[in-house]
């Protein structure tokens, strides 16, 4: 049954019409010239998109358009909730893709620097939301270079800004990492690498990975120094920074300048440990089984690249035990034995 009731009105909220008409009352309300009604509205309107069916009101409805003014608000609490309101939209697949569909993302994209922190935050979670589509990631491209100065400007202690614009800026890095690359995205992603903050230098891992996907990405890894900090985040404590790690890595080594700074750096040993180092499996959630399953993936094909150098061949080839265990029948996953194998096969090829 589905629910008909409107919110109930708390301290600043506007009282709301029962039923289908809230959501046309409310967005009325809006239009009122005194600043504190279109805030009481606008409060409601965010408790009523908590309801699915108010959120699809609202988005089939045509009232998006109406928010486009607001945005521009001279009053800050207006602007701040407004997005609120978009965040909260965006929660659902049908929101995002009504907001990309509408004119609302230039004036959006202009609060990036508004004058209320909070006002910013919630663009950043607006964007990182549309990001979720690849057609939002697409949206997003043009917003990259801006991005980038934003994570540049970021103060230390404001930790869910910077995984906000490291989960976005890698979201379209994915999609197309030329933009970022163009941005200084490898100097500037870098020095987030070893911050205090896991989820920072997890985002920032997954974001340089994407970014070493071309062949301008990799080269750039190697001559901004990245790969001393990236070669110690295969030692981290979390599963995924290690992972995203082993994703640069495996990207990277597909170069000669790549093969060689890794072989200094003794990434082979570290791979290895990785490959070789098991789980119990009854101790692991699903998520983690994944994360730790494309660590071992990423590193064994880190490895494979690795062992085309000389130096890396011989070093592989000491420990090519560790290897075929991996490689034989016994081992359950079929991508990770399939990785092995052409470990395997290109370590004990022969010239």
């Amino acid at each position: 049954m589905s629910r008909d009731l409107g919110a109930a009105p708390g301290p600043r909220r506007a009282p709301v019409a029962f039923g289908r008409w809230a959501v046309p009352r409310l967005f009325d309300e809006l239009q009122r010239p005194d600043s504190s009604s279109r805030h009481e509205a606008l409060e409601s309107l965010c408790d009523l998109m908590r309801d699915p069916e108010r959120l699809y009101q609202t988005v089939n409805g045509g009232f998006l358009e109406q928010l486009k003014v607001l945005l521009a608000d001279d009053d800050a609490s207006v602007r701040r909730e407004t997005v609120e309101l978009l965040h909260l939209l965006c929660g659902h697949s049908v929101g995002r893709q009504a907001l990309l569909a509408s004119s609302l993302l230039p004036p959006l994209a202009q609060l990036l620097d508004d004058s209320s922190s909070s006002c910013r935050t919630n663009v950043q979670r607006v964007l990182n939301r549309l990001a979720l589509l690849p057609a939002g990631a697409d949206a997003l491209l043009a917003l990259v270079p801006k991005l980038m100065l934003k994570l540049e400007e970021e103060e230390e202690e404001e930790e869910e800004v910077q995984v906000l614009l490291l989960s976005t800026l890698s979201r379209c890095s994915r999609l197309n990492a030329l933009p970022a690359l163009a941005s200084d995205g490898v100097s500037l992603v870098g020095r987030k690498l070893s911050h205090r903050c896991t989820s920072v230098r997890r985002e920032a891992a997954a974001a340089m990975m994407a970014l070493s996907v071309p062949e301008d990405g990799k080269r750039q890894v190697c001559e901004e120094e990245v790969l001393p900090v990236v070669v110690a985040l295969l030692q981290d404590d979390d599963v995924e920074v290690q992972a995203n790690a082993a994703g640069v890595v495996m990207y990277t080594v597909v170069i000669t300048a790549g093969k060689y700074q890794c072989l200094d750096l003794g990434v082979v040993p570290v791979l290895l440990h990785l490959v070789s180092r098991k789980e119990e499996e009854e101790e692991e959630d699903e998520e983690r089984r994944r994360r730790r399953k494309a660590l071992v993936v990423y590193s064994l094909r880190a490895l494979t690249s690795l062992a085309e150098a000389p130096d890396g061949r011989r070093l592989l080839r000491e420990q090519l035990p560790l290897l075929e265990e991996r490689s034989q029948a016994a081992e359950k996953d079929g991508d990770v034995r399939r990785a092995a194998q052409t470990a395997v096969s290109t370590v004990t090829w022969t010239p």
